[in-house]
């Protein structure tokens, strides 16, 4: 007897589904944990000895407390204008069916999968020097980084927020009004409490975006803004003071996996007090207040979601107060006649074959951390997914900045000399890419019912077959999602493609960048230009995304 349960547990360990948990594994100990543990070494021990010198520099300096205070002040205030903002537009997405409702959704989100640079772009071109929102112009840089922050991440809230909501709408309210309750104390005593986690989680990942953001805080905060994960790009490219950018990068990623643990625990407790099977009955508008309701949240996604991307476009398309197409056709000339001017188009170019290969990359490595963790689930009853599934999500929560910092530090010296390798920035970007197509493939996985393994197993079937027939065609609509997801998270990924591209192979974040820290109407309007032609990308590919993508609590 015991040498049979011995022989079934040897097979689960033996199965194909556990060991394709050795492909993310080993791409996370090589790309992921050996690049922080040389910035932990960095930091502490770089010459073998136990040094606290960057901790006294912190310490001691008012101006490194003023920007570590920043950035979780700044992150703070953007999570909570983020939830007020989000909460009535949540209600009416998750109770209320309208005309028009799955488009305003799909603008809604759209935000989220812009590149952080392009964001920067079209907050410029709206309430910058040409006032594009009814001639406003904020001169102010922290209130144009709260107002990008809110712009950014509205989607990611309103998304997790309204998903979990439209569940609550079922039975467990009816019941409470058949008993009496008004709907104001439903909310309070039903509604709330169960909401609760997935607000919290929400927030926790919202915190997340804004504690580490870069492109945003480096383009519209200018010099005089600075968080931690600016600081280190400061510390590291521009003073060369490798130690106090290491610790701060240690720092930052103390905070950041706290947070991501937090995240990964009020995502479990949201999933498990979620009512399944409760059918969700949208009701129409009726009342005049109703119809009011609707059309101010309406109105208000559409202030908040396109007006920036619109005022882009426009300048994108307006030079000296006339149409004009001269930005666009000047991204494929060297309007500088340098034989070392790299014209965007090559930008361009570099960026498409960087997308590319990572998602070559994410995909695969992605696939097999979905499998692992699903098999994981069924046969050893959560015990290594409550381990394994935050330590996948790690990189989300880990700034891209430190992410590019610790590979060229690390990665320098054989037999993983890849500093100067051109595959050094999809790798990258499939480290920053993975999780988006975990989270696209494993709902997918988890919605396919045990017993058609199990009854193909018992007909001789091998668990490649299982796969093969079974598993694949039944998350291929996943697959396209997380493939999708993978190759426009590179195409805008900007925080460790600062570090790792060189000049001659420019991507088009870090041609954005460029142009916009350049004077001349010529370089700000081929900035726009550029990062109108990159917006349109990553909303295609939004939608396309949104039309294969598995509906899931899971999911943000």
């Amino acid at each position: 007897m015991d040498r049979h349960i011995t022989s079934v547990k040897n097979r689960r360990y033996l199965h194909p589904y556990f060991l394709a948990g050795l492909v993310p594994a080993g791409f996370f100990l090589v790309f992921y944990v050996y690049p922080l543990a040389g910035i932990f070494l960095k930091s502490f021990l770089p010459e073998g000895k136990l040094v606290l010198l960057p901790l006294d520099q912190i310490i001691s300096s008012p101006r490194m407390m003023k920007i570590i205070w920043f950035t979780f002040w700044q992150a703070g205030i953007s999570t909570l204008l983020t939830l007020v903002c989000a909460m009535p537009c949540a209600f009416v997405l998750s109770r209320y069916a309208f005309r028009g409702k799955r488009i305003i959704k799909t603008l809604a989100s759209i935000p989220f999968v812009l590149p952080a640079v392009v964001v920067a772009a079209a907050f410029q071109a709206c309430f910058g020097t040409r006032g594009f929102f009814f001639g406003v112009q904020i001169n102010s840089p922290i209130a144009l980084i709260l107002l990008a922050h809110v712009f950014y991440n509205f989607s990611v809230m309103l998304r997790i927020i309204s998903g979990f909501w439209s569940s609550l709408q079922g039975r467990i309210r009816e019941a409470a009004m058949v008993l009496g309750a008004s709907p104001w104390q439903v909310f309070l005593t039903i509604t709330l409490p169960l909401l609760k986690p997935a607000i919290f989680a929400a927030c926790s990942l919202v915190f997340i975006f804004c504690f580490s953001s870069f492109g945003i805080i480096l383009i519209l905060g200018g010099p005089t803004v600075s968080t931690i994960e600016a600081e280190i790009y400061r510390q590291a490219a521009h003073l060369f003071n490798l130690p106090l950018a290491s610790f701060l990068s240690i720092l930052q990623i103390g905070f950041t996996f706290a947070l991501m643990w937090l995240y990964t625990s009020f995502t479990r407790r949201a999933v498990r007090f979620s009512p399944e099977g409760e059918q969700v009955n949208l009701k129409h508008p009726v009342c005049l207040w109703e119809k009011i309701l609707i059309a101010g949240v309406v109105l208000f996604i559409l202030l908040l979601c396109v007006v920036p991307l619109l005022a882009l476009v426009t300048a994108s398309l307006t030079h000296g107060g006339e149409w004009t197409v001269s930005f666009y056709t000047a991204l494929f000339e060297n309007t500088s006649d340098s034989i070392f001017y790299i014209p965007p188009f090559h930008a361009i170019k570099f960026s498409l074959l960087f997308a590319g290969t990572a998602l070559l990359i994410a995909l695969a490595t992605g696939v097999c951390a979905a499998l692992f963790i699903r098999f994981s689930d069924q046969k050893f009853s959560n015990r290594w997914t409550s381990l394994f599934d935050p330590i996948f999500m790690l990189p989300l929560s880990t700034s891209a900045v430190t992410l590019g910092f610790g590979i060229i530090i690390t990665l320098d010296k054989p037999p993983l000399n890849l500093r100067t390798s051109i595959f050094l920035i999809p790798i990258a970007h499939a480290l920053v890419g993975f999780p988006f197509v975990v989270r696209a493939i494993l709902p997918a996985l988890r919605s396919i019912p045990d017993h058609l393994a199990d009854a193909a197993s018992l007909l001789g079937a091998s668990p490649l077959k299982i796969f093969r027939f079974i598993d694949l065609p039944l998350i291929a609509k996943s697959l396209v999602a997380g493939s999708v997801f993978a190759f426009t998270i590179s195409l805008g990924e900007f925080g460790a493609t600062i570090f790792t591209a060189r000049p001659e192979t420019p991507t088009i974040p870090v041609a954005i960048y460029r142009f916009l820290g350049q004077p001349g109407v010529m370089n700000y309007g081929q900035a726009m230009a550029i990062s109108t032609i990159l917006m349109i990308v990553t909303a295609l590919s939004f939608v396309v995304i949104e039309s294969f993508r598995i509906d899931s609590s899971e999911g943000f």
